[in-house]
């Protein structure tokens, strides 16, 4: 039926005036829905070829969308979302490819009339950037490819200036970019309303910290800005934000505190840096918060004096299946479990930790990207700097019983050793997606470790995440 609407009003373009008696009669409405156009502007926005900003206003207050397609390929049509009951329109065409022409028309929609109120207009995209094409380069791809990751794009973020988050497709092509020109993109997350949130910063702060954090739709749009200093956000932030079940922003935050350290050779009055954990509000106020120095004490570790400028150094937070958090540490090679109600430590996994591994060649000693997979495990990338060889590891564990049994163990390449960063996350029951973040590279593996895709990168990504689709 839709196939059927489009074609005839395809037709009404081209008919004689004479016909406008017949039209109201068949449908109901006449041609244009009654909506008169008075200007389309076309204004691509700055430094992206990728998309097509298009302005139209009309005399009246209507719906409208634009219907849009590469030129000669009709079979492939692109919709905006409709624009409601407005005189002035803004529109944001996307997914478009580089040095090509695009059609587009204006469609209106009044009740059960739908109807074109423009010729077909078109415009042509600028050639991708020398400088954006090194920044994500096809790797090896094999020809047959896991259905779902076929069907599905990868997100990957350039923390270095300027700060630039893309999505790719599984032909390794850049589909989609958004750029900022005085901050990097320290760690970004796709999220369940098609936004990217994100820990944003100037190269001032180190690594994936950050003072700002910034939420924008895929048309580029800001949908919220926090900055370090405003209603609840009163701490540095680092390498993890996401919207909990509630639609609050969780976030590691640096911690700092003074401790007597005499009693194992430092002062009485010296400054351990830690990690905390703090969930905001949709407008930036402070809801709970949760700091290590809460559970435990830095003058019990041994190591306190080498490490106290950064202690444990948390490098990733996940919400359990349980509603509890995960929350991983780089320096002590461990993960721990919180509750998110009263911040208790129920137990650590890890070096030294609580949890004895049924195969003692299987316990990791780092982590990074630490999460509970669809079926369960806790599955997590583990750079390996004490074998200087990084695997990919999911463990079934015995939380009651404190064991832990891998159902996975993949040893990555030496060419994909990964000393920090990185992250593995499961597309589907046969296939990873592995970012190996210090050898520049994104890659989906088989569960045997055999490489079915990669892309090498310009930049050391922090870690990759799967998209399953990009909204039409």
């Amino acid at each position: 039926m839709e196939i059927v609407k489009k074609t005839f009003f395809r037709l009404l373009q081209v008919l004689p005036a004479v016909t406008f008696f017949l039209v109201v009669a068949l449908t109901g409405c006449e041609p244009g829905c009654g909506v008169e156009l008075t200007s389309v502007t076309e204004k691509p926005p700055t430094g992206n070829v990728l998309a097509q900003k298009i302005d139209v206003a009309c005399k009246e207050k209507a719906d409208l969308f634009i219907r849009y397609w590469e030129k000669g390929n009709q079979t492939k049509v692109f919709t905006t979302p409709v624009s409601p009951g407005k005189k002035e329109h803004v529109f944001s065409l996307l997914y478009l490819r580089p040095g090509k022409t695009y059609e587009y028309e204006i469609v209106a929609q009044n009740g059960n009339c739908e109807s074109s109120i423009s010729a077909v207009r078109s415009f042509t995209t600028k050639d991708m950037p020398l400088s954006l094409q090194e920044m994500v380069m096809p790797g090896e791809i094999q020809d047959t490819l896991p259905e779902r990751f076929l069907k599905g794009f990868s997100l990957i973020a350039r923390r270095d200036l300027p700060g630039q988050v893309y999505i790719v497709d599984a032909r390794g092509n850049i589909v989609w970019y958004h750029t900022i020109r005085d901050a990097g993109f320290k760690v970004a997350h796709y999220t369940k309303q098609s936004t990217i949130l994100s820990i944003v910063a100037p190269l001032s702060y180190p690594t994936s910290y950050g003072d700002e954090i910034l939420e924008i739709s895929l048309t580029g749009d800001t949908i919220f800005h926090l900055k370090k200093g405003e209603k609840g956000f009163d701490k540095t932030i680092h390498h993890e934000v996401f919207y909990n079940d509630a639609h609050q922003l969780v976030t590691l935050t640096l911690e700092k505190k003074i401790f007597d350290l005499s009693r194992v050779g430092g002062a009485k009055a010296d400054t351990v840096t830690g990690d905390g954990i703090v969930i905001l509000d949709n407008k930036g106020n402070k809801i709970w918060s949760w700091s290590v120095f809460d559970v435990i004490d830095p003058a019990a570790d041994p190591d306190i004096l080498k490490y106290k400028a950064d202690w444990l150094h948390a490098n990733g937070l996940s919400v359990d299946t349980d509603g509890n958090y995960l929350l991983s540490f780089y320096q002590s090679g461990q993960v721990w479990k919180i509750d998110a109600r009263s911040g208790k430590l129920m137990w650590k996994i890890g070096r030294g930790g609580d949890f004895s591994f049924l195969k003692a060649e299987t316990a990791f000693y780092e982590s990074h990207a630490v999460h509970r997979t669809a079926n369960g495990e806790l599955m997590l990338f583990e750079n390996g700097t004490n074998k200087k060889r990084s695997r990919v590891l999911a463990y079934t564990l015995d939380e009651s019983g404190h064991k832990a049994h891998a159902d996975l163990a993949i040893e990555l390449p030496l060419n994909l050793y990964s000393e920090r960063m990185g992250s593995a996350y499961y597309v589907d029951d046969t296939s990873i997606l592995v970012c190996s973040s210090q050898a520049h590279s994104v890659s989906l593996l088989d569960k045997t470790g055999k490489n079915l895709w990669n892309v090498m990168t310009g930049f050391i990504p922090y870690r990759a995440e799967f998209i399953d689709s990009l909204p039409l």
